[in-house]
């Protein structure tokens, strides 16, 4: 599948367009800073990573919705004390530049922020939140933080009040981290068990670790983001027996379409073949390339 053909494959699909609870936008001299960090094979990375939608950022938000991406997350996060407050005010800015301004225009980005370990943290989550935040992301690998640290237990409450979710990056994939792992996030939400977490990747390569979670707290999902991909398979294959669980989730409103666009290394629409290529049926695919973000992110 190429991108050209994502749009008639939406049509075939018979829904809208899709949601993506899993793409990066933010400022561009940080972005740079990220992409050669990839073009470097970083130490978190393991391998050469070569980034394909090195472009504008007027240019990657227009081939999005070339493709029929009507709902698309601003995902960044912090790795340094500092920086969360500014990347969520930049996140909040750029969505509202991007919401539609006619009938006909895709709603666009969904406004996100970010936060890390810090004096004030719960204060400018609360201030994103009263204006509109609709989902955060945090990377407890890049992030090396411990996601039980006292100055989080407040944000993890205020979270889990507002129905607000938090995309994780918690699983040990590319590389492991400090925080890595289903255990440590699992106590987070022991505490917070009405947490909305999204675990990125589906936590490979910790996939069955935090499988296992999904049955004691019912508001934990997935996203999809580079599971199954020719690329990642060869770094972390993916456990496909766990497949037909997948299919149940998608259906429960569980499993989210998630891309990592743009620093991906190979077409956006090779993660949408991939989850054709499960083969879990049409009305499965609708629900996760579509109905389930749509649900979770007000996406109309």
């Amino acid at each position: 599948m190429r991108d050209q053909d994502v749009p008639g494959y939406i049509e075939q699909l018979g829904i809208p367009g899709i949601v993506d609870a899993h793409a990066h936008f933010m400022p561009d001299a940080l972005l740079k800073r990220i992409w050669t960090y990839f073009d470097q094979a970083g130490p978190l990375l393991g391998r050469q990573w070569p980034i394909r939608y090195k472009w504008t950022q007027e240019a990657r938000v227009a081939h999005l919705r070339d493709m029929g991406v009507v709902g698309f997350t601003c995902l960044s996060y912090a790795h340094r004390p500092g920086m969360a407050e500014w990347l969520t005010d930049w996140g909040l800015e750029f969505a509202a530049e991007t919401l539609p301004h006619g009938e006909e225009v895709p709603p666009g980005a969904i406004a996100s922020g970010t936060f890390f370990p810090e004096p004030g943290v719960d204060a400018y989550v609360a201030s994103a939140l009263d204006r509109g935040c609709r989902v955060f992301k945090i990377h407890l690998q890049v992030g090396d933080f411990d996601p039980l640290d006292s100055t989080l237990v407040p944000v993890w409450g205020q979270l889990a009040d507002a129905g607000v979710p938090v995309v994780v990056h918690a699983g040990s994939g590319p590389m492991p981290g400090r925080f890595t792992g289903a255990a440590r996030f699992g106590e987070v939400l022991t505490a917070h068990p009405g947490l909305r977490a999204i675990i990125a990747h589906m936590g490979m390569p910790d996939e069955r670790d935090f499988f296992e979670l999904l049955d004691e707290f019912p508001e934990l999902m997935l996203d999809t983001t580079m599971v199954g991909t020719d690329f990642m398979e060869s770094i972390h294959p993916f456990d496909v027996g766990l497949l037909p669980r997948i299919r149940d989730l998608g259906l429960s409103g569980r499993v989210l379409f998630g891309s990592d666009y743009p620093n991906i290394p190979y077409p956006y629409a090779h993660q949408v073949e991939v989850l054709r290529r499960w083969d879990l049926g049409d009305e499965w695919l609708a629900a996760v390339l579509w109905g389930n973000g749509a649900a979770i992110f007000g996406v109309s």
